[in-house]
């Protein structure tokens, strides 16, 4: 039997894994001292200023915290000409002392069972209309896009003096990186438009990671988004996390498998809702695997949600993981793949 590592691999290279990979599975998952000194809320906890002074709340029944952009006066950004009056970053270098519990946890890790993966959240686009609000960011593409794009390079520059710290210290070699580019139905800009904002500084992020021991990486985008593939593949990434079934998986399996890897196809929202029982959500998963499969190559089932272990509503995260392992052995003797 394959650990999760190694099935991995096989899955995203087109190899013979020996059963689907499970959601998250395939990694131990770090944080850092930057990220755990970032003061975002927690579940409950609601107008919380973090460390780059953006207010968010965790409502009840949400999966994650959002941004209280609706408020005018809580919104960073408030004159685009002027950022960095704004703008201030939060501090990346801690002392080795700081670093100690996470360096505990890696060390602790067998890499040829699992890879050792550092997170990164939110991402450049989303931390920009976090500090800027959605809607004025998305107008700044055309009418301020010269500051727009200094702010982006600024971010850029941010995370990779953060990967600095984490390549000093824990040495990863799996990086996954939040940024949501798109809706359910469509990207947030045109394809042209995210290339000249967005392709070269994600190129110079995820290239120090590749350049500095990580062996993948996975990018979440709970959305629709096939027609940046291409620039997705450009810029390093190995596993497109987050895909919905709103994307056409099997033309883009087809397509592009091997050059890059997709990881969803089970909506959250068909399976995390409260009162969800297994049943459905075992239905869901198989009805995933039978439609995305692709005989266990390039298709990793997961639920879109952008965080390792994480569900909304109680036992959901774990019922899928215990759905795609009941549901593996019947598609790989199916198919003949056992």
């Amino acid at each position: 039997m394959l650990t999760p590592r190694q099935n991995l691999l096989e899955t995203i290279h087109g190899g013979k894994p020996d059963r689907f990979v499970n959601q998250y599975g395939y990694a131990k998952w770090m944080m850092n001292p930057v990220l755990a000194n970032m003061n975002n809320p927690k579940p409950g906890e609601m107008h919380k200023v973090n460390a780059w002074g953006v207010t968010r709340s965790w409502a009840p029944g949400q999966p994650g915290s959002f941004v209280d952009n609706d408020v005018p006066g809580n919104i960073v950004i408030q004159d685009i000409e002027n950022w960095r009056d704004y703008v201030h970053a939060p501090k990346v270098v801690y002392p080795q002392a700081a670093w100690e519990p996470f360096i505990a946890q890696a060390e602790a890790v067998d890499r040829n069972e699992l890879f050792v993966g550092m997170q990164q959240f939110p991402g450049i686009f989303e931390q920009c209309h976090h500090l800027g609000e959605i809607k004025n960011v998305l107008i700044y593409l055309y009418e301020e896009p010269d500051d727009l794009k200094d702010l982006i390079w600024f971010l850029a520059d941010w995370e990779i003096s953060q990967a600095e710290q984490c390549v000093k210290y824990i040495h990863p070699d799996l990086m996954f990186h939040h940024d949501d580019w798109g809706t359910q139905i469509s990207t947030f800009m045109s394809p042209d438009m995210f290339a000249e904002f967005f392709l070269e500084p994600y190129k110079q992020v995820y290239g120090y990671w590749k350049e500095n021991g990580v062996e993948l990486i996975v990018h979440h985008s709970d959305s629709f988004g096939e027609t940046l593939i291409p620039y997705m593949i450009e810029m390093g990434i190995d596993i497109w996390q987050g895909v919905m079934d709103t994307n056409d998986i099997p033309a883009i399996e087809k397509q592009y498998g091997g050059q890059i890897a997709f990881m969803g196809g089970i909506n959250s929202a068909y399976v995390d809702f409260e009162g969800s029982e297994y049943e459905n959500i075992y239905h869901t998963v198989k009805e995933a695997c039978d439609k995305y499969g692709n005989g266990g190559r390039y298709f990793i089932p997961c639920n879109t949600q952008g965080a390792p272990g994480a569900s909304i509503f109680p036992n959901v995260y774990d019922n899928v993981s215990k759905a795609i392992d009941a549901y593996s052995p019947i598609y790989w003797k199916e198919h003949g793949l056992a």
